[in-house]
């Protein structure tokens, strides 16, 4: 049987998202970590059912008889498969976690056995306790390291499980935030994304919800978040599907997403800064879409001169206020009298904070240009100076005068 995963479908008339099963012969990169096609694993798991009824029907252990010693085995192989169907969804460190825990358990019964054996314990209630806590240790053992597997650090084995990592490509999962904001869209566009992008479905739901709000604006963004998902979906170098994984017991949306990058080993798109952070914390790769943009703001130095409208006047006495093409507020120092009209001003300083950059200036009243100039459209792209470094530093922050 398949992972609980799903393509997405096309849109309906409402704007909203339908998704139908993944049919048995799909392959995609996620399926890389089981074995064969669906054929495959019926033909194994009915064999290894067979293999169970008929042990339970030649042996008949405990004294029971044939036919319920078969359907003894039949029970336990149907078992053992809802077993494995649980450990397709953990991931390799909680697996590794597993296995070390229930050793270690069974060790540490081991030993425990070696004492009651020197005791005078009569043989049955010896036997009665070696066998209960072999149970015990062994179970304590196994989910005790399941769930303390995910603190394992796999890059400290080097490149032991590097060669599985690099077959198959980690999925991203996208967050209901980062689907409204719609910018994610265009870095897909431009292939800055590849690969499998997983939607949950409880994502899709939130996102429903926010498309039939009563609120006009909620709705509005609602519905540009389905709009951004179906122009995702027609990109060709990307495999959108949904996973139907829910946690009922996590009640908040940002903790089942970093369950389920958990359970796929995935990546979290977001913009949600708090997200960003408790996911980091986790061991959880994140990629965010605000980190993005402020990394590809322009570089502006001291001194240099751009030209810039002002749009209104600031806080401060005689301020005006810009705006670069990215968003950049830039305030200038004079600028009150310019306002509604282009003016060239000298960057004076740039700072950097947790919103963003934000650029100071003064207005150039020279009138000509400079070799350093530039412009609020010029300066949303890089700079690429041919000068040395001995040239270039140290720069004064305001050019002089005398230069043509």
């Amino acid at each position: 049987m398949g992972r609980p995963l799903t393509r997405l479908g096309q849109s309906t008339g409402n704007q909203h998202l339908a998704a139908s099963r993944l049919k048995p012969g799909d392959i995609t990169p996620l399926e890389n970590i089981r074995y064969g096609t669906w054929w495959d694993q019926f033909v194994i798991r009915v064999v290894f059912a067979t293999a169970c009824v008929a042990a339970g029907y030649h042996f008949h252990p405990f004294g029971l008889s044939p036919l319920i010693a078969a359907t003894v085995g039949l029970v336990f192989s149907l078992s053992v498969f809802l077993f494995e169907l649980r450990l397709q969804h953990a991931s390799l460190r909680r697996l590794i976690g597993a296995a070390v825990g229930s050793t270690m358990g069974t060790f540490g019964a081991y030993l425990m056995g070696l004492i009651l054996a020197r005791t005078s314990i009569p043989d049955g209630s010896r036997s009665f306790l070696d066998v209960g806590l072999l149970l015990v240790m062994t179970y304590i053992g196994l989910v005790i390291g399941a769930r303390k597997g995910d603190m394992l650090n796999l890059q400290a084995l080097g490149g032991l499980f590097g060669a599985e990592r690099s077959n198959r490509r980690q999925p991203k999962i996208f967050d209901t935030s980062v689907i409204i904001d719609g910018r994610v869209a265009d870095i897909c566009e431009v292939h800055f994304l590849d690969g499998v992008l997983l939607l949950p479905q409880f994502v899709l739901r939130e996102l429903q919800l926010v498309a039939d709000s009563a609120d006009s604006l909620k709705r509005q963004r609602g519905r540009r978040g389905l709009e951004v998902l179906q122009r995702i979906q027609k990109m060709a170098h990307l495999e959108v599907e949904i996973a139907d994984d829910d946690f009922p017991q996590i009640p908040e949306v940002d903790m089942k997403l970093i369950e389920l990058a958990k359970r796929y080993d995935a990546k979290i798109v977001t913009n949600d800064y708090n997200l960003n952070k408790v996911a980091t914390l986790q061991g959880i790769d994140v990629l965010n879409v605000n980190q993005l943009a402020n990394a590809l703001k322009p570089v502006v130095l001291p001194g240099e001169i751009m030209r810039v409208f002002i749009l209104r006047e600031g806080k401060e006495y005689n301020q005006g206020i810009a705006y670069l093409d990215d968003g950049t507020m830039v305030v200038v120092d004079g600028g009150r009298r310019s306002i509604n009209k282009h003016v060239d001003i000298i960057v004076t300083s740039v700072h950097q904070t947790t919103a963003g950059k934000m650029i100071f200036g003064r207005s150039d009243d020279r009138g000509e240009p400079s070799r350093h100039t530039v412009t609020a459209e010029s300066a949303t792209r890089p700079v690429v100076e041919t000068q040395s470094a001995a040239d270039r530093l140290p720069r004064s922050v305001i050019p002089d005068a005398t230069q043509s």
